[in-house]
């Protein structure tokens, strides 16, 4: 594959909305600009936000967690602040540890469906570091 190739998202993760990355009794930190992002996304004020919608200890700023997910997590549509996520949900589940270990790859691909598995670890890899070398901060 040439260096100068673009690649498409597509060709290695295509989202399926199943919810699965929202489980879970912890959420990500949310750091100022997805704060902002999430008050901007939802049209309430910034004490609505965080009152309604965040968690707050010794300063980390996470999302609430309700019935073992995420508060923004839907069964019928998925999550209800999508445009308005924090960058580290964006990422996911294109975190970088899959880049420094196959295991990781396939441990987040089996809990993953939208993981393009059917390419192999090692054109994975070469198409995520160039979607990341063509993106920087590659957001799903």
């Amino acid at each position: 594959m040439s260096v100068s190739k673009k690649v498409q998202l597509e060709e290695i993760f295509q989202c399926t909305r199943c919810g699965y990355c929202c489980q879970g009794e912890t959420t990500v930190s949310l750091d100022q600009d997805d704060q902002q992002r999430m008050v901007e996304e939802l049209g309430l004020s910034r004490e609505e936000v965080s009152d309604r919608y965040w968690r707050i200890t010794d300063g980390i700023v996470q999302m609430k967690v309700i019935d073992g997910h995420c508060i923004f997590y839907d069964e019928q549509s998925g999550c209800s602040v999508h445009r308005g996520r924090p960058w580290r949900c964006g990422q996911w589940p294109l975190h970088p540890s899959i880049l420094s270990d196959e295991n990781n790859f396939i441990t987040i691909g089996n809990s993953c469906p939208g993981i393009n598995q059917d390419i192999g670890y090692e054109e994975f890899c070469v198409k995520l570091r160039l979607l990341l070398a063509q993106q920087g901060k590659l957001i799903c």
